[in-house]
């Protein structure tokens, strides 16, 4: 597994953070996406990895960062390679946990690449986009990937819910809602039971059907990142304080929000102090395979 942040050291872990510049001096490779989100967000900072590092460093969390790889719907390549991530992220391991992005359309292209960047690269989980990627998550293309990720246990994190990419362009930038639903994401969790899924952000607006398929399917984790606590659906807070204490994740969506935001908001919430812990740092330690489920709990 090789080097992993000391997870008695610190005070989070953000399961959700992009990386947008390379270090060669790459930019985002579809800036008229991406300044949408900025728009949306508010926001339209973009770092380098080692950027993230320090800044992470700083407040002493951990950070799981990636890119989006969507050359299939989107036409581009993504401006930071897989690759760079997880080499970069190797010497910033103290601090930074790498996933990987592979755009189902690739077929069995991609889930080739998929087994190259765990065994040579080390990566520790995947991203998947659905809105950018333009796929259901059940749709069987996607299969061949999903069973390579099942194969290593590694966790799988699905945008799910609305998306700032494309929001306010002419015609939502092509970018269609429908594909977000995590309703699809019940089949990929019945038919992959070994292979971990985070519902990334409140759902919205299927926030119901996301915690119906976290309670059901018990390697399903919801992921709170992309919007500001303040905002959060109260049942998605009643079920964080509940059902799902020990599968809800700190998330940031950095840089759309920042941790600093995030916290402070996130202290405001009505949480109960026990599930605090778990939802900022124990529950992805667990699933991240920092520590086992014995000491999280």
């Amino acid at each position: 597994m090789g080097l992993t942040p000391d997870v008695a050291s610190l005070t989070a872990i953000d399961v959700h953070v992009h990386v947008h510049n390379s270090v060669a001096g790459g930019t985002v490779a579809d800036d008229s996406a991406e300044a949408a989100v900025g728009a949306y967000f508010g926001r339209v900072e973009r770092h380098t990895l080692p950027e993230i590092a320090a800044m992470y460093r700083e407040r002493r969390m951990a950070c799981v960062v990636f890119t989006v790889d969507a050359p299939t719907a989107s036409g581009h390549e993504a401006s930071v390679s897989n690759e760079e991530i997880a080499e970069l992220a190797a010497q910033h391991a103290d601090t930074v946990i790498p996933f990987a992005s592979v755009d189902p359309g690739r077929g069995r292209a991609g889930a080739r690449w998929a087994r190259r960047l765990i065994a040579e690269y080390g990566v520790r989980g995947f991203k998947f986009h659905p809105n950018h990627q333009a796929f259901y998550p059940n749709d069987r293309l996607a299969y061949p990937l999903y069973e390579v990720i099942a194969e290593h246990r590694l966790p799988a994190l699905f945008h799910t819910g609305q998306t700032g990419v494309g929001a306010g362009q002419r015609g939502g930038g092509g970018i269609r809602l429908k594909y977000s639903n995590p309703l699809y994401l019940d089949d990929v969790a019945a038919d992959f039971p070994d292979m971990p899924i985070v519902l990334a952000h409140p759902s919205v607006p299927w926030q119901d059907e996301a915690l119906s398929v976290a309670v059901h399917k018990p390697q399903v984790y919801i992921d709170l990142s992309g919007w500001s606590p303040k905002y959060f659906p109260p049942q998605l807070v009643q079920y964080a304080n509940t059902l799902l204490r020990h599968r809800v994740l700190f998330g940031t969506d950095y840089p759309a929000i920042t941790p600093d935001r995030w916290l402070q908001d996130f202290d405001r919430l009505p949480m109960k102090p026990e599930v605090r812990p778990l939802i900022l740092k124990e529950n992805a330690a667990r699933l991240l395979g920092l520590t086992n489920q014995e000491d999280a709990r």
